[in-house]
């Protein structure tokens, strides 16, 4: 990689953010595509998130992807919400225009992307969603707006009622909220045809946890899982040996990094090399 003094920089916070195949994925990106451009992961704390947004604009940093935890806090630094990102409630792009700072959201899109690259239209299905966090938002938002039949299921159940209070008011149709129980599994479960974890449960280094007990998964879920390291997380592995069909995180972190690099560039993504990157770093083959 050849960088010059007229190089522009994009890159990802989070915190952590060392396992995130970001950085790989868009400098293979902007190499395949000739582009003087440098992506690097910056690990931001809770409380420096305004500070870091300060630092964007002053070293004049073109863009950045926003990862966990910090998808809803960074909202307010910026100069502008995308209407998307504002009605979802959470940011995980930020395009730079000479230090106005504009917040998109690409998840919500790219999630759906990936259900309908694997034939699973969402509309008028029953989905149970784990998590109430800035993933969870967009993904929620995105299904609601398909038209499926939501309830949300997270540990601190007034996260999950914000969310579903402001998805019932958008749409007009009831969206429930749960705790993350056991038993609400297994109630919840019995009727649902999409099962979706937007959780970090089952992350790498935690891969051997599972938000769900393989004794409630049955062949006729579709089951997502929005964790992609590993790519088989040990909840996709135990639903396809139930028979039900799987959905993996990378092709929604593929989908959401090309609307982002085309916001940064301008110019369309290179989506199988960015694709074949991930799983290769992944130790998987590319799809």
């Amino acid at each position: 990689m050849n960088i010059s003094g007229k190089v522009k920089i994009c890159g990802i916070i989070g915190d952590p953010v060392e396992h995130s195949m970001s950085p790989a994925m868009h400098n293979a990106a902007f190499e395949k595509m000739g582009l003087d451009f440098v992506y690097v992961p910056f690990r931001v704390k809770r409380e420096d998130v305004g500070k870091a947004i300060d630092g964007v604009r002053a070293l004049n940093i073109r863009g950045l992807n926003v990862t966990i935890p910090h998808k809803v806090a960074v909202m307010p630094f910026l100069n502008e919400l995308d209407p998307l990102a504002e009605k979802i409630g959470a940011v995980n792009t930020i395009v730079n225009d000479n230090g106005f700072l504009k917040g998109y959201n690409t998840d919500a899109a790219g999630f759906l992307q990936a259900l309908l690259d694997k034939g699973v239209e969402p509309k008028g299905k029953n989905v149970l969603l784990l998590g109430a966090g800035g993933a969870s938002r967009a993904i929620s938002f995105v299904l609601a707006e398909r038209g499926a039949n939501l309830v949300l299921l997270n540990r601190t159940l007034q996260k999950a009622k914000e969310s579903a209070d402001r998805l019932t008011e958008a749409f007009g149709r009831e969206v429930r909220a749960l705790e993350l129980s056991h038993w609400n599994l297994v109630a919840e479960l019995r009727h649902a045809d999409i099962l979706v974890n937007a959780t970090s449960v089952g992350m790498s280094p935690q891969q051997d946890e599972t938000p769900v007990p393989p004794s409630l998964l049955t062949a006729s879920l579709t089951v997502c899982d929005i964790v992609y390291n590993p790519i088989k997380t040990r909840l996709l592995k135990e639903a396809e040996a139930a028979g039900a069909k799987t959905v993996d995180g990378v092709d929604m972190l593929v989908w959401q990094g090309a609307m982002a690099f085309e916001k940064w560039t301008g110019v369309k993504a290179p989506v199988e090399v960015m694709r074949g990157v991930v799983t290769g770093r992944l130790g998987g083959s590319p799809a």
